[in-house]
């Protein structure tokens, strides 16, 4: 069975898309509204986790109305929840899509789906939609990704990503000035993934153990 993963280059997609490896053939599939040129650097962290990747290009009317949001709230929780709402329909209107999973966490508040917004997109566009690390919490999440990926960490506006934050920003850098950005997105630390490891530490340890 094959799975579209939504993915930012970031460690939770990352994760949920090795989570799903035995499972499912995986897709990395990177939303872009052709104002960076996100896609490509998400692509070059798909390639060293060693799965295909394509670029899903999205409406730039949604990008504009999360505009509006963002000025409207003063905050962007609601603005990328919508973005990650159409980026999910979107995809789920590909006739060759039937399985679309996420890098959310148990503890997301954003980019997350309401449970009326998962049946509403699963009943309307025949597709089904899930959340491999929906039941891992940060901790537990940030101790796989330490045993399976290299990344990097820092402040969002000078790490490497590939999400939904990151065009909506430059949007805003464009319009209204980079003082506006720092007036509206709170400061948070993002990740971006280098490569695989090649052996979590465990098994490095009992990868050629044999029994007596």
């Amino acid at each position: 069975m094959k799975v579209s993963v939504l993915f930012s280059g970031g460690k939770d997609s990352s994760l949920s898309a090795l989570l799903l490896e035995p499972f499912f053939e995986v897709e990395l599939v990177t939303c872009n509204f052709g104002l960076l040129p996100t896609g490509e650097i998400a692509a070059k962290t798909a390639k060293e986790l060693r799965f295909p990747h394509r670029t899903l290009s999205l409406d730039r009317e949604i990008l504009e109305k999360a505009y509006k949001l963002v000025l409207k709230e003063g905050f962007p929780r609601a603005a990328i929840n919508y973005i990650h709402e159409r980026a999910v329909e979107t995809l789920a209107l590909e006739p060759s899509v039937k399985m679309i999973a996420d890098g959310t966490r148990r503890d997301d508040r954003v980019p997350v789906l309401s449970i009326s917004q998962i049946r509403s997109i699963e009943d309307r566009l025949g597709v089904q939609y899930f959340c491999p690390l929906k039941g891992y919490g940060k901790k537990v999440v940030d101790s796989l990704v330490g045993c399976y990926l290299n990344i990097e960490q820092g402040p969002s506006e000078s790490t490497q990503k590939a999400d939904y934050e990151t065009e909506l920003r430059e949007l805003i850098r464009q319009r209204q000035g980079e003082e506006r950005i720092r007036e509206l997105f709170p400061v948070h630390f993002q990740s971006h993934v280098l490569s695989r490891k090649r052996f979590p530490e465990e098994a490095d340890v009992f990868k050629n153990w044999k029994p007596p």
